[in-house]
């Protein structure tokens, strides 16, 4: 992945000044590119915007690298942080005034001060962390060889991935693909998913098809947005299984369900998952 993925949840609510926050904001970013976020105004146009009157017109901005990104806070009084979703609490505070703080998290999470008792934040998503071969002894950089899916085996979007790709491995159905509503209620137990939302599952589904795996997905003028993203979370479990992205054993990843569910039972089952012989995934 070459550049960044930045997502601005909507809401119906309004910020400080009276002003609804909008509809959801989705910016791709190529290497070079930059992005402003703040309340804006006709005079101070942003590419994300903040409402709420504790928020700068121009608050800051994302300025895009080959292999990272950078966040410069222009207020003079407050600071934010970036916050690493998928970790155990690890953030950054960039004090104001910074310029060109770079952000070494693959997803991070912006979160700015309010005047209210909730605060403003959106999401980015970063270049690919790059790997070297297991094996390798270094060698002139332009010739490394890096891993063509470079999963992170412990965020959010890989749970996802893995509960899409459960009833094949299980053996329950051969063509059903869970729902996004399904997965949100298959992941509610797990204790990184306290407050998964239907919008972050398809935010972390887009993900997954347009950046980590890359599918594509013909789609006709006139095709409907729900045959689109049924093929989508289709196409994105057949890859994930024909390459062994997920397996067996990743079925342990997801919260134990009831008992009685016919899914509860363990692998191994014939025809459950992709079976021996599949080269293993040795991404991050």
């Amino acid at each position: 992945m070459r550049g960044i993925v930045v997502h601005l949840p909507g809401s119906s609510d309004t910020g400080g000044d009276g002003e609804p926050c909008g509809d959801a904001v989705t910016l791709r970013l190529a290497p070079g590119e930059v992005a402003r976020f703040g309340r804006g105004s006709p005079a101070t146009p942003v590419e994300l915007r903040l409402v709420d009157a504790a928020i700068s017109r121009l608050a800051g901005e994302i300025r895009v690298t080959d292999d990272h990104w950078q966040l410069s806070n222009h207020s003079t009084t407050h600071s934010y942080l970036v916050e690493n979703p998928e970790g155990a609490g690890e953030y950054l505070r960039v004090p104001p005034r910074r310029a060109g703080a770079p952000i070494p998290f693959e997803f991070s999470r912006v979160v700015l001060p309010t005047r209210g008792s909730a605060t403003v934040s959106f999401q980015v998503y970063a270049p690919d962390h790059v790997y070297l071969d297991p094996g390798g002894t270094g060698g002139p950089w332009g010739s490394r060889t890096v891993t063509a899916y470079s999963l992170d085996e412990t965020a959010t979007y890989f749970l996802v991935l893995v509960a899409l790709c459960e009833p094949r491995l299980r053996d329950v159905s051969p063509v059903a693909v869970p729902t996004t509503p399904q997965i949100v209620e298959r992941l509610a137990g797990h204790p990184a998913c306290p407050r998964l939302t239907a919008r972050a599952v398809s935010s972390h589904i887009d993900y997954l098809a347009e950046e980590k795996i890359r599918i594509s997905t013909p789609a006709g003028a006139d095709a409907r947005r729900d045959a689109r993203r049924n093929g989508k979370r289709e196409a994105l479990v057949g890859l994930a299984l024909r390459f062994g992205l997920v397996r067996e054993e990743h079925l342990a990843l997801l919260p134990p369900r009831a008992g009685n569910d016919p899914r509860n039972a363990g692998p191994g089952r014939p025809g459950g998952g992709n079976g021996a012989g599949v080269v293993r995934h040795t991404g991050e």
